[in-house]
């Protein structure tokens, strides 16, 4: 068995359920028994659906922000349209309408413009460290990145 360091303490290799000489649980300097990664619940919630769902929620969030911050009387409207496997960000203005739209497939979350040109595509990696990562062309991204990636032109564009 050897000791090494994590997070600044050292942990030993020792058998998760091993008890010490004395035969009492082994316990850190505050008394409680240190905290055990849970990989499995971890891994489960680095999902495509998963972190499709969260991505859509915060979308809403984006568009209720964006709608907000229109003059009295906009011309414009933003809004959120869902269906099986995508929801879909929507533009509508007098003589105008556009849209992104965010889709769920086997491997990645796909994003595409109105006319179905792909914008980019969403990967997810979990890394050694525990964490969800998201990818866009091979580059790490947080949610907000990838939201403002896809919707700030559509947001912004002379409006």
């Amino acid at each position: 068995m050897s000791d090494r360091v994590e997070n600044g303490k050292v942990a030993t290799d020792k058998p998760e359920n091993a008890k010490p000489e004395n035969g009492k649980a082994e316990t850190d300097k505050t008394g409680k028994n240190a905290p055990k990664f849970d990989w499995v619940t971890e891994r489960s919630s680095c999902s495509l659906p998963k972190v499709f769902k969260t991505l859509r929620l915060q979308v809403e969030e984006d568009v209720k922000s964006r709608n907000a911050l229109r003059p009295d009387n906009s011309p414009y409207e933003f809004s959120v349209t869902e269906d099986t496997g995508d929801f879909t960000v929507l533009l509508k203005a007098k003589d105008l309408r556009q849209s992104v739209i965010f889709s769920l497939t086997e491997h990645a979350i796909s994003v595409r413009d109105d006319k179905s040109n792909p914008m980019f595509d969403v990967s997810l990696t979990f890394t050694d460290e525990g964490k969800c990562r998201l990818n866009v062309n091979n580059q790490p991204r947080e949610l907000w990145q990838v939201r403002r990636m896809a919707l700030e032109e559509l947001f912004f564009r002379g409006y």
